[in-house]
C-alpha cells in the first residue's frame, strides 16, 4: 500500500455565519441601507488537516458531533472547497454520502434504477444485465412499478443503497451507510463491506459505531475541535474516542494497573479464572465475568480480547455475533463464563472486557485480568493450536 489514493495537506475550511437574516423582500430593501449594522462571524470547521490514504487501504475517521468529518468527506468528494490548502485524489471517487440523490420521486422505482444508472456511467445494456440483482438486494421485487414517492424512507434508501453498490470506483467515500434499513438489509450493507476489504479496494469510512472501525479500518483519524487529535490503528484511536465520552468515569486501581470506564448503567463486579498459570497439559482457562445491572437493559454486549505482552489482540469474543442475547434487569446479577481452549505460547496475557448497550459503553476495563503460559516449547508463534500432519504415501 505504498501508491497515494488521497493526499490532504494543510487543509482549512471556514464558513461565514450572518447574525442578521431577512425574512421579507422588504426587509432585503431595507438591508441595503443598513448594511453597516450586520455582522458576520467567522467559522473554522477544519484547521491544519494533513493526511494520506493508500490505495487499498480501509481508512477511518471518527470524532463527536459537530468536530469536521462530515466536512471534511465533502471536500474529498468536491461538494465543497477547501479555504485553503490541498486535495489530491487518485483515481475515480464516488461518495455514499447522501443516498438517492438524483432521484425523482414521480417516477418509479424501475425508472430511477435506469435513471440512476445512466448517472453513474452505465448503459441501458448494463442496467438490465444488473437490474435483478439490484432490486433483489434491495428487497423490493414487489414494488418497482411504484412511485418513489410512496416508498417508506426504509425502502428509498435501501434502492438508493442497492444503486450506489454498482458504481464503478476506484475510491469509495462513506458517511453511517451501516446505520440504514432493519437488521436483515444491515447484514447485507456488513457484508459487501468485507468484500470492499477483501477486495482491497480503497474506502474512506466516516462513522459513530467503535465495533465497525475495529472490524474494517486500517488505519483511523480522530478529530477534535476541527483538527486531527490522533491518527494510528484502529484499537488505538477507537479506545481514545471512547475515553473522550467517559472522561469523568476513568479510575485506576493501583495494585493492578487496571484501568475502566464507563456510563456505569452495568458494573463488572468480578473477573476471574479458574487458572492464573497454564502449562502444555492444561486443555483450556475458564473465564468468568460477574455482571450487575443498574436498570433495565435488552440486548446487552458482553465483549472481551484477550492481547499479548506486546499489546497485540489474539482472540476474543463479542455475544452479538455468537447470538448471545442478554437481557438484564434492575438489581439483577448475571454471570458469563466463557471457556477459552489453551492455544497460548508461553508467556503473560491480559484481558480486556467491555460491556455496552446501544452502542455506548457502561462498563470497560483494561487489564481486568493477567494470566501466565508455560510452553516446552517457548514463544516460537503467536499461538499454538492442535494441529495434526497426516503422512501417507501416494499412489502410483
Amino acid at each position: 500500500m505504498d501508491e497515494v489514493a488521497i493526499s490532504v495537506k494543510s487543509l482549512n475550511k471556514e464558513f461565514l455565519l450572518p447574525h442578521e437574516k431577512n425574512n421579507t423582500v422588504k426587509g432585503l430593501f431595507t438591508g441595503i441601507l443598513k448594511r453597516n449594522k450586520f455582522t458576520k462571524e467567522t467559522q473554522k470547521a477544519l484547521i491544519d488537516i494533513n493526511f494520506k490514504v493508500y490505495k487499498g487501504e480501509f481508512f477511518g475517521i471518527v470524532g463527536r458531533n459537530g468536530s469536521g468529518k462530515s466536512t471534511l468527506l465533502k471536500i474529498l468528494a468536491s461538494i465543497y472547497s477547501p479555504s485553503s490548502g490541498e486535495v489530491k485524489v487518485e483515481g475515480k471517487l464516488v461518495p455514499f454520502i447522501e443516498l438517492g440523490v438524483g432521484f425523482n420521486p414521480e417516477l418509479s422505482g424501475r425508472d430511477n434504477v435506469y435513471l440512476n444508472g445512466a448517472m453513474l456511467g452505465f448503459s441501458n445494456k448494463e442496467i438490465e444485465a444488473m437490474y435483478d440483482d439490484i432490486v433483489r438486494f434491495a428487497e423490493l421485487e414487489d414494488f418497482m412499478d411504484q412511485k418513489l414517492k410512496n416508498y417508506s424512507s426504509g425502502m428509498y434508501v435501501r434502492l438508493a443503497f442497492s444503486m450506489a453498490t454498482r458504481s464503478k470506483a476506484d475510491i469509495l467515500l462513506v458517511d453511517e451507510v451501516l446505520a440504514v434499513g432493519d437488521a436483515e438489509f444491515q447484514r447485507k450493507c456488513y457484508n459487501y463491506f468485507k468484500k470492499l476489504k477483501k477486495d482491497k479496494k480503497t474506502v474512506i469510512f466516516v462513522t459513530h459505531d467503535m465495533h465497525a472501525v475495529k472490524e474494517y479500518c486500517d488505519r483511523v483519524i480522530l478529530i477534535e475541535d476541527s483538527r486531527i487529535e490522533l491518527e494510528g490503528n484502529a484499537n488505538v484511536v477507537s479506545e481514545a474516542y471512547t475515553k473522550m465520552f467517559n472522561e469523568d468515569d476513568i479510575t485506576s486501581d493501583i495494585q493492578t494497573t487496571e484501568k475502566k470506564w464507563g456510563d456505569g448503567r452495568v458494573v463488572i463486579e468480578s473477573v476471574m479464572t479458574d487458572k492464573k498459570k497454564l502449562v502444555d497439559d492444561d486443555g483450556e482457562i475458564r473465564l468468568t465475568t460477574k455482571i450487575k445491572s443498574k436498570v433495565d437493559i435488552t440486548n446487552l454486549r458482553y465483549e472481551f480480547v484477550v492481547t499479548d505482552g506486546e499489546g497485540i489482540n489474539l482472540l476474543g469474543l463479542n455475544s452479538d455475533l455468537i447470538d448471545g442475547k442478554i437481557d438484564i434487569q434492575k438489581n439483577q446479577s448475571v454471570i458469563l463464563e466463557a471457556v477459552i481452549p489453551n492455544i497460548f505460547s508461553e508467556g503473560v496475557y491480559s484481558l480486556n472486557i467491555t460491556i455496552s448497550a446501544d452502542e455506548k459503553i457502561c462498563e470497560q476495563r483494561n487489564d481486568a485480568l493477567k494470566f501466565t503460559v508455560f510452553k516446552k516449547n517457548g514463544k516460537q508463534f503467536l499461538t499454538t493450536p492442535p494441529i495434526t500432519l497426516k503422512i501417507s504415501n501416494a499412489k502410483k
